[in-house]
């Protein structure tokens, strides 16, 4: 299977490290990531500069090749598909991460992870968002995860990702033996409260720091939020379908009756 990496903690990260090395002991790996840091970037993409691209050292993290751009998550994903890889190095799923810290509830919003990986599922390709629910970072840390994310692939093989949609994937950070079980779940709401500390620095001005408190959700909670707290791998699937197709209706009944949709 060819599987194409990328992430929004840049090329040095541990996770795509972890990730890459332990897909590419059974897969065509090819790994396409920013140069540096693109936490919370969104989906967004490089349209007013030129976008750099530079092939490293192949035998990096085993993969089959490597690249570096200048560019956001998305970008390496849109680049990687539409312009860098071959005819026959074309992925078969698209796997982002693996990200150091949580992307659960309604923060998926401002993931570069998630999006990264959505990227791929707007090219059509099956995807796969991964995060380590801990701020630690450390290499050691990812090797459980990226043994998961490896066995999940091979479950997968016959799993018919619906069109518009990725799997975001949230595993905690404890030992193997730890893991109470893997959940199907739904989105969460928000994991921090929406508040701004007012400082001022030293030469008078006022800034802001945001510094919201964790929100907590019912342990019984169907949400991806909850079972994390509850020590399970969280898998759940998201579609960027936004369209709300009963409010179509309504808003038909409401404002195009007697013709006056008719312009």
């Amino acid at each position: 299977m060819n599987i194409l990496i990328s992430n929004d903690d840049g090329i040095a990260a541990n996770g795509i490290r972890a990730l890459a090395e332990e897909l590419s002991q059974k897969h065509n790996v090819y790994v396409i990531a920013p140069d540096r840091e693109r936490s919370a970037a969104g989906h967004s993409l490089t349209l007013h500069t030129p976008l750099r691209v530079e092939e490293v050292e192949g035998s990096k993290f085993g993969a089959k090749r490597v690249w570096v751009t200048t560019g956001t998550p998305g970008d390496c994903v849109k680049i990687g598909i539409n312009a860098i890889l071959s005819k026959d190095e074309k992925p078969d799923v698209v796997i982002s991460g693996i990200n150091h810290g949580p992307n659960l509830g309604s923060d998926i919003l401002y993931s570069g992870t998630v999006s990264c990986a959505m990227e791929g599922a707007m090219l059509g390709v099956p995807a796969i968002a991964t995060s380590l629910a801990s701020m630690s970072a450390e290499y050691e840390d990812f090797k459980f995860s990226a043994r998961f994310i490896a066995s999940l692939i091979d479950r997968l093989k016959d799993f018919k990702f619906p069109p518009k949609s990725l799997l975001n994937v949230n595993i905690p950070k404890l030992d193997e033996a730890d893991i109470a079980g893997v959940a199907i779940t739904e989105l969460g709401g928000k994991m921090f409260t929406d508040d701004y500390e007012k400082r001022v620095d030293p030469r008078g001005k006022v800034y802001y720091w945001m510094a919201g408190q964790l929100i907590n959700e019912p342990d019984d909670a169907p949400t991806d939020i909850a079972a994390v707290r509850n020590n399970k791998i969280s898998i759940t699937p998201v579609t960027y379908e936004m369209t709300r197709m009963d409010t179509m209706v309504d808003l038909e009944k409401l404002l195009c009756t007697k013709g006056l949709c008719d312009w």
